[in-house]
């Protein structure tokens, strides 16, 4: 990797060269960083498996490819909802965005940074609906909603058809792996009455997607004013100009927010890079080292009741207001006293499974010290076991709950961890789980727990050990 000599906090210079792999290479040109973040402190490069586009930036803060103390990812989330405050209100709390900050880049002070931010519970001066963009901003978009106190809702677009619901609003991704996008609320009025929309996303590489989901609510949703919220903003000038064109077109007004803002530049490609394998090991004593805990008693569930094995009310998926905030925030403290005393060791990873992010995330931030979090994901990336490259090792499998669909895990090295924590929002039946335990089992862990939200269904009984009752009696 090559630095060019240029300082990270020196936002406005010509930039940096990263030197992927092979013959991609990409020019970072930074042209605003205005709380001085070092770039290394939020991205590592990887080249992609997608001639769309070869190149990712794989983020250090939102726990999707790299395992990241949760409550750096969460102020992530928080320090956009601060940025947000401070456009719509002109002025922010005295030092909470510092705080976010700080916390953000500084792990061991996360904990405390994030706790004192959330007493506060910022105010909305006007109705606002949050929409996170699955599957890599669920969690965050989640983050920035959770961060105000009242006058808001929260839902994040899905990736899955979901029968018998009816989408309000699909769009495309142009770029993505998987490219179409479904919004199933059980209450239009989240969107119909909310005053302003906020889009959050990880990352804007061309807007594409933002431009997509605002032309389409805008026939079904109409408003004066839509924010976009993003860790990371690469569009060029011309990119800018079709916001611009839109705002025309549609007579409203798009406000862009971030993090870092600058342009990117690639040469070179991803395909002549060759796939590297890794062999599994052989796996031994399955059936020692695999417990099944179920949670669902502590959480709401998506009618009808009877789905044996129902969606989460509380995910996100199916819209949330600010009013269910307090009773999330109750539940998630009890489900991670539960799965604290499962502990096995002092070095735990939690493991979000697609989508589902938010929920596992804060749980993992309460379940104790030595606790890191990251989930799976549907992004295929080359895997490069070199010091500095962002993905060094993962594995395929088949998605338990769609087999045709082909998931990801990272970066979980042989020996790394005492225990894991695998959260599934829906059980799912017990022979589509054994592609994604055969990977855990060879990764030298003393205990897996799969943790499951859904019911436990008659068929699972004979292999769940616990349930939320029994732990802790």
């Amino acid at each position: 990797m090559n630095n060019n000599n240029i300082s990270d906090y020196c936002p406005n210079k010509i930039g940096r060269t990263y030197s992927i792999a092979g013959d991609l290479e990409l020019q970072v040109n930074v042209t605003s960083n205005p709380y001085n973040i070092p770039l290394d402190q939020l991205f590592a490069m990887a080249a992609r498996i997608n001639k769309k586009r070869s190149f990712l930036f794989v983020s250090k803060v939102l726990g999707k490819h790299i395992p990241v103390q949760p409550y750096v990812s969460l102020l992530s989330g928080v320090s956009l909802a601060l940025m947000l405050q401070q456009a719509l209100h002109g002025e922010v709390a005295k030092d909470l965005l510092p705080l976010a900050i700080q916390g953000m880049t500084e792990p061991l002070q996360a904990e405390a940074a994030y706790k004192e931010i959330m007493s506060h519970r910022l105010s909305l001066p006007q109705s606002v609906a949050f929409i996170g963009f699955a599957e890599t901003a669920t969690a965050i978009g989640h983050a920035v909603f959770q961060t105000f106190g009242h006058n808001g809702s929260y839902i994040h677009t899905t990736r899955e058809v979901i029968d018998g619901l009816p989408s309000i609003i699909s769009f495309s991704e142009e770029h993505s792996h998987a490219v179409a996008h479904y919004c199933y609320a059980l209450d239009a009025d989240l969107l119909t009455q909310a005053d302003l929309v906020v889009l959050v996303d990880d990352e804007i590489t061309t807007g594409k997607t933002s431009l997509n989901i605002i032309r389409d609510m805008q026939g079904k949703f109409p408003k004066k004013a839509y924010y976009v919220l993003a860790l990371l903003d690469w569009r060029t000038e011309k990119d800018q100009e079709q916001f611009r064109k839109l705002e025309l077109e549609l007579d409203i007004s798009i406000h862009v927010i971030s993090l870092i803002k600058g342009e990117v530049e690639v040469q070179g490609s991803s395909e002549s890079i060759p796939r590297q394998e890794h062999a599994r090991l052989q796996a031994a004593n399955q059936n020692d080292s695999i417990d099944f805990i179920y949670v669902d008693q502590l959480f709401r569930h998506v009618p009808p009741a009877a789905n044996e094995r129902p969606y989460l009310r509380d995910s996100g998926r199916f819209g949330l207001t600010s009013e269910d905030c307090q009773q999330s925030d109750q539940v998630v403290t009890q489900a991670a006293e539960l799965l604290k005393q499962a502990r096995k060791g002092t070095t735990t990873l939690c493991v979000g499974t697609g989508e589902f992010m938010y929920l596992p995330m804060r749980i993992a931030a309460e379940m104790g010290e030595g606790v890191v979090y990251q989930s799976t994901t549907r992004s295929p990336i080359h895997c490069i076991d070199r010091e500095g490259y962002a993905v060094q090792v993962g594995y395929p499998y088949p998605a338990p709950e769609d087999p045709d669909v082909t998931y990801f895990l990272y970066n979980i090295k042989e020996g790394q961890y005492d225990d894991l924590f695998l959260f599934m929002e829906r059980e799912v039946d017990h022979a589509a789980m054994q592609p994604l335990l055969e990977i855990l089992l060879t990764r030298g862990l003393k205990q897996i727990h799969i943790v499951m939200f859904s019911p436990q269904t008659t068929a699972w009984k004979e292999h769940a050990t616990w349930q939320t009752g029994a732990l802790g009696q």
